[in-house]
C-alpha cells in the first residue's frame, strides 16, 4: 500500500465521520451537516494539475468544459465556478486518488463552502489506467450503464445530520475512450452534467 492510500485510510478511519462531506449515515442515525469543503490542510488534499502531453488535450480551463446550455444552468442554481473555499475530492476511492496525482487533468469545482457543490475532475488516461478505473468502482460497488460509446457509474447517500437536516450525496465516474470524468456531489447533481463534459470535451 502506498504512502498516499495508507493516509487515505487512516484518515478515513480515524476523523472521516467528523468530516462534513465524509461523514454518510443511514437515515436512522445523524452525523454532521454536509457541505462543499473538508477541514483539512493544503498538503493532506490532492491539488492534481494537467502536466503530460495527451493523446486527447484537456480544455485550457474549466470554462472549455461545459456546454453553453450547462454553464448557465449552474449560474442560475447559484453554483459558482472554482470557490478556492471548496476542498471537496471529486473521488474518495484511494487507487483513483492516485492516479489523480499523476495523469493530466482538470479541475473544476462547482458551489462554495456550504451545503451544496460538486467537484470533477477531467483526466486523460492510458489503457492501463483505465482498466484501474473499472475495476476500482467495480469492487466499490459502483452500480454502471453504457451510454453511447461511455460507461457511467454512480452511488449515492442519504444521511441526516446533527441538526437533523436530510442531505444526499455521491459520486458520478465516467469514462470514455481514454477520457475519464470523476465527480463528487452534495446535494446536487444536475441532470446531464457529466454526459455534457464528455460531449464537450471528448469532441
Amino acid at each position: 500500500m502506498t504512502s498516499l492510500a495508507r493516509a487515505i485510510a487512516a484518515g478515513s478511519a480515524a476523523v472521516g465521520l467528523a468530516l462534513a462531506l465524509s461523514a454518510c449515515v443511514p437515515e436512522s442515525q445523524t452525523a454532521p451537516a454536509p457541505t462543499a469543503s473538508r477541514s483539512v490542510t493544503p498538503s493532506s488534499t490532492p491539488t492534481p494539475t494537467a502536466s503530460a502531453a495527451p493523446a486527447q488535450s484537456l480544455p485550457a480551463d474549466c470554462s472549455g468544459a461545459y456546454s453553453d446550455a450547462m454553464r448557465q444552468k449552474l449560474a442560475a442554481q447559484s453554483l459558482p465556478l472554482n470557490d478556492a473555499g471548496v476542498t471537496l475530492l471529486s473521488t474518495e476511492q484511494a487507487p483513483l486518488l492516485e492516479l489523480l496525482q499523476t495523469a493530466p487533468t482538470l479541475r473544476c469545482t462547482w458551489g462554495v463552502p456550504g451545503p451544496s457543490g460538486i467537484a470533477t475532475n477531467i483526466t486523460i488516461l492510458t489503457p492501463d489506467q483505465v482498466q484501474t478505473v473499472r475495476s476500482t468502482l467495480t469492487a466499490a460497488g459502483f452500480g454502471c450503464e453504457t451510454s453511447g460509446d461511455a460507461t457511467i457509474c454512480r452511488t449515492s447517500q442519504r444521511g441526516v445530520s446533527l441538526d437533523d437536516k436530510p442531505y444526499e450525496r455521491g459520486e458520478i465516474q465516467a469514462v470514455q475512450g481514454d477520457l475519464w470524468v470523476s465527480s463528487a456531489w452534495v446535494n446536487v447533481s444536475p441532470d446531464g452534467y457529466t454526459q455534457d463534459i464528455l460531449s464537450t470535451v471528448g469532441k
